[in-house]
């Protein structure tokens, strides 16, 4: 039989890839959103500017910004309902959260441990509150969305000051704001202003996973010994995420083993974190349990061990060339190769990734110990 820490560590695998795919699906309809929006500012902005007749010697950015209060208003209703979307995609995404680590652990779980050891569940409204009031990098939702519109709106009017000052005709101006419908319309300006809005979607419902880990863990502490961090194991991850692969560390993020912080922890430590956490439950001895009130079969699959697996570090050592090379840079991939380098070193004992200034220090030792 396999542990509970085992087959919860894949489930939460499982739930925090779904996560991701559902994320990336709710980025798109934002942005199909601010798409439909743009089509309408462009077409305002155009009939705005052919109305308005302006010498290139007596152009002030006050009269730009006079002529662009239209535009301006259209791009506010655009953002706007771009967040509204997501915020109502994350109240939802609330409610199957809070439901999901009370299912998750009830399955789980031996009747013996559920009987001493209810389960205590978080609402939705706990959840989504705490999403809402707690900054994700920096800053709260609503601080990312005035960010947003205030940069859209930042390169239209520097884009429509430039076409003046270059003799564009509006048409122009125009198709550098939105783009080029054969191009899908990803050579404009508001094609950046689109990634970062992709960005904050993706951030923000991966900071209401984690949250409402968090919570859950918080109400039933008594259960658990432990968290140990998962990053996804690609060529997309993270420094900060691939040094911290396996670390164990406390219910409130202090390291056990090893120094390497827990910062803000995984699926928040940086944008577009895909990074989770298993949550390791104590064994049937620490959590009291009676012997009689388990079999044999189980009472060994809830061990409190540790689930066993590849870390990232040893998964990256049996990629290709062309990956590793990926992953590490050609700098830290030859030094990997050639000078014998394990890629534990790449990083301080603080889980810093060591800058290339730091790697010259160290790369004519490498050679010489290996007599290259």
């Amino acid at each position: 039989m396999r542990s509970v820490n085992e087959q919860l560590m894949d489930e939460l695998i499982a739930h925090s890839l779904f996560s991701g795919r559902y994320s990336t699906s709710v980025a798109r309809r934002m942005i199909k959103v601010l798409n439909e929006f743009d089509a309408e500012l462009t077409a305002s902005l155009i009939v705005t500017l052919d109305d308005v007749s302006i010498d290139v010697n007596g152009f002030t950015a006050r009269r730009l910004e006079s002529s662009l209060s239209s535009v301006r208003s259209i791009n506010k209703r655009a953002v706007d309902s771009a967040f509204s979307l997501l915020t109502e995609e994350m109240r939802e995404y609330a409610v199957y959260e809070m439901g999901y680590y009370p299912s998750l652990f009830d399955d789980l779980l031996p009747d013996a441990v559920l009987r001493q050891y209810p389960l205590m569940g978080i609402t939705e409204e706990m959840l989504f509150s705490s999403v809402m009031s707690r900054p994700f990098q920096g800053k709260l939702l609503s601080e990312w969305a005035s960010g947003l519109e205030s940069d859209r709106m930042t390169r239209i009017s520097n884009t429509v000051r430039n076409g003046y000052l270059n003799g564009d005709s509006t048409v122009d101006i125009g198709r550098k704001i939105r783009g080029h419908a054969n191009q899908g319309y990803k050579d404009g300006v508001l094609q950046l202003s689109r990634a970062n809005a992709t960005t904050i979607a993706k951030t923000a419902i991966s900071h209401l996973q984690a949250t409402a880990r968090d919570q859950f863990v918080d109400a039933n502490k008594d259960i658990f010994d432990c968290k140990q961090w998962l990053s996804t194991l690609d060529n997309k991850t993270s420094h900060t995420c691939i040094v911290r692969d396996r670390l164990k560390y406390t219910l409130d993020g202090k390291p056990i083993g090893h120094k390497v912080p827990y910062l803000q922890g995984p699926g928040k430590i940086h944008f577009n974190c895909r990074s989770t956490e298993t949550l390791v439950t104590k064994s049937w001895r620490e959590l009291g349990i009676d012997l009689d009130e388990m079999d044999a079969g189980t009472r060994a699959s809830m061990d409190g061990q540790v689930p066993t697996d590849t870390t990232y570090l040893a998964w990256i050592l049996r990629q290709p060339e062309w990956r590793q090379r990926q992953v590490f840079g050609e700098t830290r991939f030859r030094l990997m190769k050639e000078g014998g380098i394990h890629p534990s070193e790449f990083y301080t004992d603080k889980g810093e990734f060591i800058s290339l200034e730091q790697l010259k220090q160290i790369d004519s030792e490498a050679f010489h110990r290996t007599g290259r």
